[in-house]
């Protein structure tokens, strides 16, 4: 197992002495690795094929992952590359590429809409009522100003089985904000015996569609996803970004 890790860290740091920066672009010989691997391997997702910085390396894009391999396609790398001259993680930039989310194809009418001051910036929010990092997130986002926030309740029954239970109670409440708020802040849980449509399981459907495996997940506006809690501070310098 040594000997793997170590041969792994010397194959990584030959990519990153050798790959160059804005090197990464589209061609034949790359459209012909794609043919090749699709012949290969018919069962995985292959989106994109790209030459690197590296003679015979080529970027494979697997849905939301990426891999390296050479041009027959038999061996694989999977780790990141850097640019030591720039500093710059190569494979991170792509797969913030690769996991933008197009936010118009949010049925934001699925969310529960909170708005804070003007609201002029717009965050969208998958969270899971008795998921304990997103109460942790919860206490948060109180201290974000001039900011609206659709939630999108996604319980994972698999981790909390009386999530759904209790994510349905608080959508039909009659105030979606204040009951979302009441659990999530003082654990008040809503008081409510009306039965309505919810969107749950749609919900949970368009976080997969997402590629959404975890709660909370965080998107802005332009599409970038933060997944994990995140302090407030955090938040708005991720937020700032956009804005830049």
């Amino acid at each position: 197992m040594k000997y793997k890790t170590k041969l792994f860290a010397m194959l990584l740091l030959i990519c990153a002495t050798a790959v160059q920066a804005g090197n990464w672009d589209d061609s034949s010989a790359a459209k012909d690795v794609a043919n090749t691997l699709r012949d290969l391997y018919p069962s995985t997702q292959i989106s994109d094929v790209r030459k690197t910085g590296i003679d015979g390396i080529y970027e494979v894009a697997m849905g939301k992952n990426i891999g390296y391999t050479n041009s027959e396609g038999r061996y694989f790398l999977f780790g990141h590359i850097f640019d030591m001259k720039t500093q710059q993680d190569l494979t991170a930039q792509r797969l913030d590429e690769l996991n933008v989310v197009n936010f118009s194809e949010l049925p934001l009418e699925d969310a529960i809409k909170t708005v804070r001051g003007k609201g002029e910036r717009v965050l969208a929010i998958f969270s899971d009522p008795d998921c304990p990092y997103c109460k942790k997130l919860e206490q948060e986002l109180p201290k974000l100003s001039n900011v609206t926030i659709y939630t999108f309740l996604m319980p994972l029954d698999g981790l909390h089985p009386e999530a759904s239970k209790k994510a349905k109670g608080i959508w039909c409440s009659i105030d979606k904000s204040a009951a979302w708020r009441d659990y999530m802040l003082h654990d008040k849980a809503p008081v409510t015996d009306k039965h309505c449509d919810s969107p749950i399981e749609r919900n949970v459907q368009l976080g997969q569609k997402f590629n959404i495996n975890g709660t909370p997940t965080l998107i802005a506006a332009d599409g970038r996803v933060l997944p994990g809690m995140a302090a407030a501070d955090q938040i708005e310098k991720w937020l700032n970004k956009e804005q830049k």
